[in-house]
């Protein structure tokens, strides 16, 4: 196998292994569009860190943790609704890294930016991919129960102790992470399916939630392999392929499911 096809694989695996687990509370939460904010953001910390000649990895963790904390504080406040806040910072990240894009003085490729290119991926990507993801899975398997709790009902959750604010922000940071290592997987347009379209297929397989977050890792991980083994065979773009693979696997598993027990589940 080709060094390049190697780190792509290495690579994309490695996403969709944390993306399992903590896709898993994106569906149970109903935070998709949260993830799109952050991911829309990511373009934004990509300008920044040109425009400050930092490393680009680094700058769009710095944003997307930013934006994270800015979204808990503003929510906490309750000044805006919630969903009209996200969309204004969403919308608004994205032109102004769009903008800013625009007037740097560097040749970006914008489109592998916005819709990936897996076999880009460098080993100095693999890095903070192999670094940050057994982070993330070992924060999620401590903070496990507490996010179950807030999840299921967050006053009762208050009244057992559980400290709500700080274990939701945590989560939120988790997912600003995770769509800051990965924007060269699938995309900062498309990083979000890679969270949901995996977890939702493993909620019809599924029993109980730790089952949900092992099968929405495998799922991803299968997404992440026929993706790049067409994108190979085919030579179409790595991003869009995996979300397209993730999205057959879905509605392949909502058929059978459907069809088995005459309902959807």
């Amino acid at each position: 196998m080709s060094e390049f096809l190697l780190y792509a694989l290495i690579a994309g695996v490695g996403i969709a292994l944390v993306c399992g687990p903590l896709g898993a509370f994106v569906v149970w939460r109903r935070m998709s569009y949260f993830g799109d904010t952050l991911a829309h953001s990511a373009l934004l910390g990509i300008a920044l860190g040109f425009m400050l000649e930092l490393n680009l990895n680094i700058a769009v963790v710095v944003v997307c943790l930013a934006i994270a904390v800015i979204l808990v504080a503003l929510e906490h406040n309750q000044a805006i609704a919630t969903d009209t806040l996200l969309g204004i910072l969403a919308h608004g990240s994205l032109s102004a890294g769009l903008v800013l894009v625009a007037l740097l003085e560097v040749r970006i490729d914008l489109m592998g930016l916005l819709f990936g290119d897996l076999l880009a991926v460098s080993e100095a990507d693999l890095y903070w991919i192999l670094i940050g993801g057994p982070i993330i899975l070992l924060m999620l398997r401590v903070l496990w129960k507490p996010l179950l709790s807030i999840t299921l009902h967050e006053e009762l959750a208050e009244v057992e102790g559980i400290a709500v604010r700080p274990v939701k922000l945590t989560l939120m940071l988790m997912i600003a992470l995770v769509i800051a290592i990965s924007m060269k997987i699938v995309g900062i347009l498309l990083i979000t399916s890679l969270l949901i379209i995996p977890a939702a297929t493993a909620r019809y397989l599924a029993k109980t939630p730790e089952q949900m977050a092992i099968i929405a890792s495998a799922i991803g991980s299968l997404s992440v392999i026929g993706g790049l083994s067409g994108s190979y065979q085919f030579d179409t773009p790595t991003g869009p392929s995996i979300v397209l693979a993730a999205t057959l696997l879905f509605i392949l598993v909502f058929a059978v499911t459907y069809r088995r027990h005459g309902h959807q589940r």
